[in-house]
């Protein structure tokens, strides 16, 4: 064999593992057919913080209306992207420099998959006793008429400029996030919506709370809507589209661009129209699709070895084996009914090295904290509100920390959080709405994990002001009411 393993895709699902499984002594090839670290490094979590921040500190500022504030804060997006462009380019040479310090072997092309020992790159096949896919996951794109108006999420996070009235279709952390992006810099935008909810898994209270909020900012929403057609009004020559990608600015060296960002990303005054089949026509200068994603595992050769899939990825079990005894599947990509995201690949990865070196039961999972980055944020972590209200086994308290701390919180009044406590007062699960909802939530996950009760957070000391202290603080009040 050449190798022990083969991953194909290069993300965090990979090489985070991969490292220790060669400190072991097995030789290692990551496949990768686009840029080094997959979509969290070059295409998703790190671009969406970096074009977030500025906009997260204009809606802190706007706190304190009245109460200090003095002139505005506008953020520049075009030197904004410039920024973004720059950090993000350097992290596929970057990754590819530490795979290179781990001693992990790369081989850049499309990986298939030819049989449960061989996989092909471009015109060389490699052999392997074990394959792992960690090919993660791709946008949906429907399936309509003038669906090739549509972006991804992929072209906003590169765009020129900023559309000054945008239609998204879907309401997930995308299409969400995308949205408060687009209210802080003042611009407006329509959402479609399949269903009658936004962000289905997060505590629907606190989505409304961000829904009004962005209806205040000049978003508008559409509830149990479905797109039926894409019509535009502008016709792109060659040479406009080439003038585009300039106006992009994005990397020149072809091996380092994503392919997904050629298309022309600009976006057009009143260029396009979305009909809904309810008879709903609404009019922008671009289109997202933000309908979720689906298992990228298109013509990697899945069929040759009788592996099936579904739109939510390869079916695994519980050591992230796929029906096919030697090949596993571990991230985005893998079927295995917990959160989709760039921790619970992080996870999967260090879990498969312990797996292949045969040093691992079943895989388990701790509390998983999820966050929807929109402005102000909203995360869940553990059991959550909408198990706990209809159980007699669980108690929800609301703690209204901002109001209560609102000038050591930086006039964040309304940052709230529900805590889910069990009969023995154990804290199981907290819902959080706050501007840094993502600190807090790592909190109460460190608090679920190692079952610290309320007893021993009420003897310990906290650094104090901080929203973790004065959240903390609150939870006193549960320990004293029983």
């Amino acid at each position: 064999m050449d190798y022990d393993i083969i991953y194909i895709g290069s993300g965090n699902a990979s090489w985070q593992g991969a490292r220790f499984l060669r400190k072991a002594g097995l030789k290692i090839l990551i496949v990768e057919e686009n840029l080094y670290g997959g979509t969290c490094a070059n295409r998703g979590c790190n671009s969406k913080a970096l074009l977030d921040a500025p906009f997260e500190i204009k809606a802190l500022t706007n706190n304190f209306e009245g109460v200090g504030k003095s002139g505005d804060f506008d953020v520049d997006w075009p030197s904004l992207m410039k920024f973004k462009q720059k950090r993000i380019a350097g992290m596929s040479l970057f990754l590819d420099g530490k795979f290179d310090e781990y001693d992990l072997d790369v081989a850049h092309g499309k990986g298939i998959i030819l049989d449960k020992h061989t996989v092909q790159v471009n015109d060389k096949k490699f052999t392997t006793d074990k394959i792992v896919i960690t090919t993660g996951l791709k946008p949906i794109i429907p399936d309509i008429k003038g669906k090739e108006y549509l972006h991804d999420s992929n072209d906003f996070l590169d765009i020129a400029e900023l559309p000054k009235h945008t239609i998204i279709i879907g309401a997930g952390f995308v299409g969400m996030e995308f949205a408060s992006i687009l209210a802080e810099a003042g611009m407006t935008a329509d959402v479609i919506i399949r269903g009658d909810m936004a962000l289905k898994y997060f505590h629907q209270p606190y989505v409304q709370k961000v829904i009004e909020i962005l209806k205040e900012k000049g978003i508008t929403f559409h509830f149990n809507q479905s797109v039926k057609e894409i019509i535009s009004n502008v016709e792109i020559t060659d040479t406009e589209a080439k003038v585009g990608n300039v106006l992009q600015g994005l990397n020149n060296d072809e091996t380092l661009r994503d392919p997904d960002t050629k298309k022309d990303n600009r976006a057009y005054e009143n260029g396009f129209v979305v009909n809904c089949k309810s008879g709903l026509s609404l009019t922008g200068d671009y289109v997202i699709a933000a309908m979720g994603r689906q298992a990228n595992v298109s013509d990697i050769g899945l069929e040759n070895v009788g592996l099936k899939y579904s739109k939510n990825g390869i079916k695994v079990n519980g050591h992230l084996q796929t029906s096919v005894e030697n090949i596993y599947a571990a991230g985005d990509v893998a079927d295995c009914g917990v959160a989709k995201l760039v921790t619970v690949a992080i996870h999967h990865s260090k879990y498969l090295a312990k797996e292949l070196l045969g040093d691992a039961d079943e895989i388990t999972y701790p509390v998983i904290p999820a966050v929807a980055y929109t402005i102000p944020r909203i995360a869940t972590v553990g059991i959550p509100a909408y198990i706990a209200e209809d159980s007699d086994d669980y108690e929800i308290h609301t703690i209204k920390y901002g109001k209560s701390y609102s000038l050591e919180l930086k006039n964040d009044t309304t940052a709230e959080a529900k805590v889910i406590v069990d009969r023995d007062l154990n804290i199981v699960g907290a819902e959080i709405y706050a501007a840094d909802a993502e600190n807090v939530a790592n909190m109460f996950a460190f608090i679920i994990n190692k079952k610290i009760t309320l007893e021993e957070l009420d003897y310990m000391i906290y650094a104090f002001p901080s929203s973790s202290s004065v959240c903390l603080y609150k939870l006193h009040n549960i320990h004293y009411e029983f």
